[in-house]
């Protein structure tokens, strides 16, 4: 059986991913990031010796939990703080988008500050040779950095009109879009399961969305305000958008000697300009009226903080989990989200087709990650290019 796998950026859905198939470790981030080749031995270290020490078994489920409560967290505090009805006006989305990418910037600042021993000269240095004197290799970069600003946009739609288990279960179709962008633009070849597991994911996908009005009865007085479609037309866009820009951000890196974190910093720089953009073109005369931090809590900055913080978290725990690890964290994340939606939220009336299909994307995603796994391909290469951080 010939084996490969898809390439996609992010994160949980969340604003542009971390590209960890390319990751270049340097002394000081030995403890977050690893590189292909490293992992590669360390792998087939690891397949040619059964036995696991009690550490790493702690290390790999402990990284499992960090994926699902960042996943679930991230998803359901951004539902919860677009349908909270408090005083005042709700905060701009769009500013959010812009705040998480400063953010990420600096955070990525840090980390390379760091690495070098704390020395400004040195960082400075670095941001220079990288960014500024190879000004073609950092404009390649506008075009998904754009396409990820649109996505996390459109991430803030859907949440405003989606109950976070519809949502959680519909934006697994991003597996789909990826995988077929990544046979078109990269030339990938998908297995016999993977390609099996696509078709699942379609059919399960087509049951969530499925009207329940039509199988169970009269349809439910929706408890918050928002339209199902643009909710439903906004996680699609984003999902295409996912795909193409992740798959275009590893054709264009592909082979390049930059660290992870420069990457991150030149999207970032491009994603501010894009989000501020859009600050001022749509909401531009609410900025006027009420400022650029109108309706902030601190259930907003939460918000900000889980979505910039969610690549960076995937790369410290993903060197310790694998494909069907991340199986299980998208899997108990839909659980959860789907449970905490029904009970606390009480946004989420779920129906036995809604399960069905949910069952049928839990198990397309075991699915398609057990192909990759089966052929032994690196850990964090077969998540890098299932999923994404960005999530959000």
């Amino acid at each position: 059986m010939r084996c490969s796998t898809s390439r996609c950026p992010h994160t949980f859905g969340q604003g542009y991913g971390l590209d960890l198939c390319m990751l270049k470790p340097k002394p000081g981030l030995s403890r977050l990031a690893t590189s292909p080749d490293s992992m590669e031995a360390s792998h087939l270290v690891s397949m040619s010796s059964p036995l696991v020490s009690p550490s790493q078994s702690r290390l790999k489920y402990m990284s499992l939990g960090v994926l699902v409560l960042q996943t679930t967290s991230l998803v359901l505090t951004m539902r919860y703080s677009r349908t909270l009805q408090g005083e005042g006006p709700r905060y701009l989305a769009s500013s959010a988008v812009v705040l998480a990418e400063l953010l990420k910037i600096l955070i990525c600042l840090l980390l390379i500050f760091y690495d070098h021993d704390f020395s400004f000269l040195v960082l400075n240095r670095v941001l220079k040779e990288e960014i500024l004197n190879k000004p073609m290799e950092t404009l390649k970069l506008a075009i998904p950095s754009g396409i990820y600003t649109l996505q996390n946009n459109l991430l803030y739609v859907a949440l405003s009109n989606l109950d976070a288990a519809t949502y959680q279960v519909t934006y697994q179709l991003k597996i789909l879009t990826t995988a077929l962008f990544s046979v078109s633009m990269l030339g990938k070849r998908l297995g016999l399961y993977q390609w099996l597991s696509l078709l699942i994911l379609m059919t399960g996908i087509a049951l969530v969305q499925w009207p329940s009005e039509s199988l169970d009865g009269p349809a439910p007085t929706p408890l918050s305000a928002g339209s199902q479609l643009v909710g439903v037309i906004a996680v699609l866009i984003a999902c295409f958008s996912s795909g193409f820009a992740g798959v275009y951000f590893e054709k264009i890196l592909k082979g390049t000697k930059q660290s992870v974190w420069v990457r991150n910093i030149q999207l970032g720089l491009f994603g501010l300009v894009f989000g501020l953009m859009g600050v001022f073109v749509y909401d531009g005369e609410r900025v006027r009226e009420s400022g650029v931090f109108q309706g902030y809590n601190p259930l907003t900055w939460t918000v900000v903080a889980l979505q910039a913080l969610g690549g960076l978290v995937i790369a410290t725990v993903i060197k310790y989990a694998d494909n069907i690890l991340k199986g299980f964290a998208t899997s108990l994340s839909i659980i959860l989200s789907t449970l905490i939606s029904y009970f606390w939220l009480v946004d989420f009336d779920p129906t036995s087709v809604f399960f069905l299909g949910a069952v049928l994307v839990i198990a397309a995603t075991f699915l398609y990650g057990y192909e990759a796994q089966a052929c032994h391909l690196p850990p964090a290469t077969a998540e890098s290019r299932l999923e994404t951080h960005h999530l959000p």
